[in-house]
């Protein structure tokens, strides 16, 4: 067996020893059906793969009803398909009822479990002065596909494949760099964190950080990675080279109350990591600042002695109190406010990080995908343009009053939304409807659809990114028999294609460390 998979194989027998315990059945046909239908995306033990974890506190917020709804017809969204042309009504109630048993033993990731896990794989040697290839270092594309899990590394000006690696199992969330560009860091469903050194393009070291992941951030020094978990509900702090450096309950402030993390952002002009909680309606803010100022958690007698209840202010938690659940964020240039909504939708919250709490509202239709967010300055003022999951429509915004200024008309509810600060065109999909195989393309001074493309009718076509200079746009065709179609971002015209495994989404280098007003952060 491989290094590689071994590891795997590792992983999953440490799960096991950590006692998690199949639950029992409400029904003795009910773990012939999970096994059957949901293991494959779910997990066999439930702790989740490319699916979240179906455990009573995973599905908290989730009720009975609901969760029957969600088995029959799928969840919008997401890759949960339905069931009811397969499975009858009495067998979605049994797969419901042990969907909500207890294991025998909650599952555990802690400190133990995470340092015992990390694996190194390249010996820690000095800095090479220059990439093993002749390409840009800061034009190339990460490209994750997760037809077979594997990622594939792509010159941004040839335009040609430079190579292609396994990686982990259900990548999620989106591949983040170092702040030089160097290193790019990998965060899987099923908890691992990888580190691959681009210029060596050699996997570094890994670590298993939780039983089912959201995602990861990078500081802007390069010091910390830090990951946020739905299982446990935890966040996690690493250093660069994927060492334990601390390990965050995530609870409300009494205590009483847990919650997963729905994303990490890194808030580079705060020195800061910025983490949306699904289950509790608070923003924490948690500096990496080693001048951070105190954070006061009780009693203060005198502020400007730190007389009181304090903790040190790095690394630690700093609350925004609010009225309502946000787990989308969108942060503005300056990455003082963000406008967070929940995923029952239909409004958003700005809350200001240096007052920490709300400042404003606005009404938004359907579910806006912020974190697909983009931003550019229109008519001397600085907006920002928001998909919809769930109305086929693009939301234009002012980030100083935060108004609603022009919903763009699409073919669809779509997930991603993209753009360049040297093009004056902005793209969407239509994801989540019939029309998924269409791209629609914004003119960004007009506020107007210009132009669809369908760069393969019938398949879906999804994710825009753009080359270091904004000249070509890439598509994926998001199938098993899928690519990365190019197109000439000016002319709107295919330039080439590329086959890919169900290419689900590509960085760029520059784009991504530059934080380009086209992407998402």
């Amino acid at each position: 067996m491989d290094p590689f998979r071994l590891t795997i194989f590792l992983a999953g027998a440490l799960v096991a020893l950590t006692g998690v315990a199949q639950p029992a059945s409400s029904g003795s046909a009910a773990p012939n059906l999970y096994a059957e239908h949901c293991a494959s995306c779910h997990g066999a033990d439930r702790l989740g793969g490319i699916g979240p974890a179906l455990l009573p506190e995973s599905l908290e917020r989730l009720r009975r009803p609901a969760a029957l709804q969600v088995i029959a017809q799928g969840k919008l969204a997401t890759q949960m398909p339905r069931f009811d042309d397969k499975l009858g009504a009495a067998e979605i109630q049994q797969l419901a009822d042990y969907l909500y048993t207890s294991p025998g033993k909650a599952p555990e990731w802690g400190e133990r479990e995470i340092r015992t896990s990390r694996i190194e794989y390249a010996p820690a040697t000095p800095d090479a002065a220059k990439p093993v290839f002749a390409a840009d270092p800061m034009n190339l594309f990460v490209v994750v596909e997760t037809g077979d899990h594997h990622a594939t590394i792509l010159d941004g000006d040839r335009l040609e494949p430079i190579t292609r690696f396994a990686t982990r199992y259900a990548l999620h969330g989106g591949p983040k760099f170092s702040p030089e560009g160097r290193f790019v860091y990998f965060a899987s469903r099923d908890g691992w964190v990888s580190k691959y050194d681009l210029w060596n393009l050699r996997l570094v070291a890994e670590v298993r950080v939780g039983v089912n992941t959201r995602n990861i951030a990078v500081s802007s020094d390069g010091r910390f990675v830090m990951a946020g978990n739905y299982l446990p509900h935890s966040l996690v702090v690493l250093d660069a080279d994927l060492r334990f450096v601390k390990l965050i309950p995530v609870r409300d402030q009494a205590g009483r109350k847990t919650s997963r993390v729905s994303a990490v952002y890194d808030a580079a002009p705060r020195r800061s990591f910025i983490a949306a909680l699904k289950d509790i309606p608070e923003v924490w803010e948690i500096s990496y600042d080693e001048r951070a100022e105190p954070i006061a958690t009780g009693l203060v007698h005198d502020y400007r002695s730190k007389e009181g209840a304090f903790i040190p202010g790095m690394l630690n938690p700093r609350r925004s109190l609010l009225d309502e659940l946000l787990d989308d964020f969108f942060f503005t240039r300056n990455y003082s406010e963000v406008l967070g909504t929940s995923r029952e939708g239909g409004k958003g919250q700005v809350v200001n990080l240096d007052v920490r709490r709300k400042i404003a509202s606005v009404e938004v239709p359907g579910m806006p995908h912020l974190a697909s967010g983009i931003t550019w300055d229109w008519n001397g003022r600085n907006v920002l343009a928001t998909p919809n999951l769930r109305q086929g429509v693009v939301s234009i915004i002012d980030t100083h009053d935060w108004k609603v200024i022009r919903q763009i008309p699409t073919l669809g509810p779509g997930f991603f939304l993209r753009s360049h600060e040297n093009t004056p065109y902005a793209w969407v999909d239509a994801f989540m409807s019939p029309r998924k195989d269409t791209l629609q393309v914004i003119d960004k001074r007009s506020l107007e659809v210009v132009r669809e493309l369908r760069p393969a009718p019938g398949k879906t076509a999804a994710h825009v990114e753009f080359s270091a200079d904004g000249r070509y746009a890439l598509v994926s065709i998001w199938e098993t028999d899928g690519a990365i179609v190019v197109y000439d971002a000016a002319t709107l015209e295919e330039v080439k294609r590329l086959p890919m495994n169900k290419p689900s989404g590509k960085y760029n280098v520059h784009n991504k460390i530059t934080r380009s007003d086209g992407t998402s952060h």
